[in-house]
């Protein structure tokens, strides 16, 4: 089963729920305040670099040179 994060409408309440499908709302609905009034948040995923291709968060590194030392994980530790 997918988990989905969800947003409640009625108390603004964030939660993370498993559903059967994208089409799905948790059963018991809210689990502060048990509205059945919630909003799918969009969620965000990460992927991974093939080890020994570069940097290993290349593509989340806002420098060109993947090794500026900002904490992306590629291993430069160069300041501007």
């Amino acid at each position: 089963m997918p988990i989905y994060e969800y947003i409640c409408e009625k108390c603004h309440h964030e939660f993370e729920a498993l559903v059967p499908n994208s089409n799905s709302v948790p059963e018991d609905g809210c689990p502060k305040c048990h509205s059945a009034k919630l909003k799918r948040k969009l969620s965000t995923f990460s992927a991974r670099v093939p080890s020994g291709s570069g940097c290993a968060q290349a593509a989340d590194c806002p420098h060109a040179s993947h090794s500026c030392g900002c904490g992306c994980g590629c291993g430069g530790h160069h300041h501007h």
